[in-house]
């Protein structure tokens, strides 16, 4: 698809002319679009609702709009706001954390976040060895997605909320639909919130429940929390594993392509380990992110040579800021030493940066070190081209991960 440089687009343009966003599922390569957007890092796309969007691809332009409180993430869920995919979660929950933070939660969600909560990373230590020992017991070759990947993020953000991870699976059911791309909304998706409330309702009830969990059912005798409604903290539970586990197994997953499709990646890893550096280069060249971080504008604001009109949504390409070679230079390069490597937007930025980025990064790290650890010759058991991509999602996702060892 060739994008031609303008600076605004023309009101005859229709909005089935406009390019098509998201421009490429495959996550081995970086659309071909990208590099054409440099010279117009504004550019009006048409969405998979249909809707008209500027998607924002310089890394100082997608920073701003996610630093600038001018663009709202809780607007895009305004009734009658365009929108880049139709909603598959009830439209109070998009600005779930900023729904947190009013009810008091925070608190209790960041304690339990924190990869320094005691026995929380020996944990993962160990059951990473657990699900790679059961790999190997089972002979190759093996799906290090539905059978690592997954259940590993599954099993730490049950562990994390106090509920038995043998209960990750139905819960896990839901997430292929709750992060679907769709112009028009899914009756599954309801029934799946409302199967997951439900659960996560009666897990407040049971006196065998743990974690966070635990202490959000505590709440209910606290005067302060009375206006919380069982409804509200089950709201935080199924979040917190439906967006937790799809970002950390989305990542991860993505993480071992890397590692299983680029040489420099894996020398870089077997040489010195899963540093901090690799780490933070890793999330910058990842393109586990298949959509764009959306905001609505919430005024007339002027963005580099474009102006944006409010109630116009905003895009913010991450993909194409972590490869902008005026902040990352040579950015198809890997590079553990690179100094500048923390400042990738992989995370968001702003109010709305995740609040689980250290967990979600010892996470990574622990998962990657135990895998090379353990299976040192790991490798693709198919050819890379014959990896099948999944469309119409939130996260670039191969459907299977076959390796051998």
């Amino acid at each position: 698809m060739t994008i031609t440089a303008t600076t605004a687009c023309p009101a005859s343009v229709a909005t089935a002319d406009l390019p098509a966003f998201p421009f490429d599922w495959n996550g081995l390569r970086l659309p071909a679009e990208i590099e054409e957007l440099r010279a117009e890092p504004v550019r009006k796309v048409r969405t998979i609702a249909g809707a008209e969007a500027w998607l924002v691809s310089s890394y100082p332009l997608c920073k701003r709009v996610l630093e600038d409180p001018v663009f709202s993430l809780k607007d895009t869920s305004a009734p009658g706001a365009p929108r880049q995919y139709a909603l598959t979660i009830p439209p109070e929950v998009v600005n779930n954390m900023g729904n947190i933070t009013g009810a008091g939660l925070r608190r209790a969600v960041l304690k339990a976040l924190n990869p320094k909560a005691p026995g929380l990373v020996e944990w993962m230590s160990g059951q990473a060895g657990r699900l790679l020992d059961a790999l190997v017991a089972e002979g190759a070759p093996a799906d290090l997605r539905a059978d690592f990947a997954d259940p590993y993020s599954s099993d730490m953000h049950c562990h994390i909320l106090g509920i038995p991870e043998a209960d990750g699976a139905r819960l896990m059911r839901s997430l292929p639909i709750a992060f679907m791309n769709s112009p028009h909304p899914i009756e599954a998706a309801k029934l799946n919130w409302d199967r997951d409330i439900a659960y996560m309702i009666e897990r407040l009830d049971d006196p065998a429940t743990t974690g966070l969990m635990a202490d959000l059912a505590a709440l209910r005798g606290d005067p302060e929390y009375a206006h919380l409604t069982d409804e509200m903290l089950a709201t935080v539970g199924v979040t917190l594993f439906g967006a937790g586990v799809i970002s950390t197994a989305g990542f991860l997953t993505m993480a071992i392509v890397s590692v299983l499709t680029r040489p420099d990646v894996r020398q870089a890893l077997e040489r010195d380990g899963v540093t901090t550096g690799a780490l933070d280069e890793i999330l910058r060249v990842n393109l586990s992110i298949a959509d764009g971080l959306p905001r609505l504008a919430t005024e007339d604001v002027q963005l580099g040579d474009t102006l944006i009109r409010k109630g116009e949504l905003v895009l913010v390409l991450v993909e194409a800021a972590n490869h902008d070679p005026d902040q990352f230079p040579d950015p198809m390069v890997f590079d553990p030493a690179r100094e500048n490597a923390h400042t990738h937007l992989s995370f968001g930025g702003g109010q709305h940066y995740c609040p689980a980025t250290a967990l979600g990064k010892k996470h990574a790290e622990i998962a990657l070190s135990v895998l090379l650890e353990r299976l040192p010759s790991v490798r693709l058991a198919v050819p890379r081209e014959q990896l099948v991509w999944r469309t119409n999602f939130m996260k670039r996702l191969p459907e299977r991960l076959p390796v051998a060892w």
